[in-house]
């Protein structure tokens, strides 16, 4: 193998891991897993883009830019882009659903938008949960609404033998697209408290709503955290 050839199965490599998806069998990582952390999924985003300008540029380092790169836009598909989405009549995973969005934008001037934001806005609706599998590994789960709407659980087979998948037929592919904008406004939100610490106010106010047995996404959208961050926070403060 040339080193050109090991650069590239390098970028393959990391390029699959910021999708969530395990290099060695195409598998879905745990939820629980550091790479689906958006920080972690970004950062693995700029390794896999810098070493495919290396294999660019014959295996040498790119040249540095005499200006400075301006930020990239926040993920967001115009009208005409929606429509070009390429919908699947055999059901896909949400690491495929997220890379067909994706495709449709210019990855030099705009962040991606990784598929955990997509299921994090699911769970918080109620058509995913949070489940322990044996050995004590978390996965995403459709509830029986999640399956009413076209989400499924299939078995699979990779190099290290049959797992389970979580697929989206083509009804659950057009929901997705059709409450884009939701899920594009709870990532922003989200990148906009991202790392702020919880008040005690936020705090008297989830515990006010979660007792008065306001839905995850709800509480998410009136504190404008995450569902998963809402989750989490519930289970800090003891309230389940």
């Amino acid at each position: 193998m040339t080193e050109l050839e090991m650069i590239e199965r390098a970028r393959m490599y990391v390029q699959k891991l910021a999708n969530g998806v395990n290099p060695t069998d195409g598998s879905e990582v745990p939820d629980g897993d550091v790479v689906n952390d958006v920080r972690i999924s970004r950062c693995l985003f700029f390794v896999a883009d810098v070493l495919r300008q290396v294999l660019e540029n014959g295996g040498a380092a790119p040249a540095p830019k005499a200006e400075k790169k301006l930020q990239r836009l926040a993920f967001d598909l115009t009208f005409k882009q929606r429509e070009r989405f390429e919908y699947s009549d055999i059901p896909i995973t949400i690491s495929e659903l997220a890379r067909r969005l994706n495709a449709l934008i210019d990855t030099e001037n705009m962040t991606k938008l990784p598929y955990t934001a997509i299921s994090s806005w699911l769970t918080g609706l109620g058509l995913l949960e949070t489940v322990t599998l044996p050995g004590g590994k978390l996965a995403k789960r459709p509830t029986e609404e999640g399956l009413e709407n076209g989400i499924a659980v299939v078995e699979r087979i990779g190099q290290n033998g049959p797992y389970h998948a979580v697929v989206y037929n083509a009804a659950a592919q057009h929901f997705v697209l059709d409450n884009l904008d939701a899920i594009i406004a709870e990532v922003k939100d989200a990148v906009a408290l991202q790392g702020t610490p919880w008040t005690q106010e936020q705090d008297e106010m989830l515990s006010q709503m979660h007792a008065g047995g306001e839905s995850i996404k709800q509480i998410a959208a009136v504190l404008k955290r995450r569902p998963s961050a809402v989750v989490s926070r519930v289970k800090k403060l003891g309230l389940n």
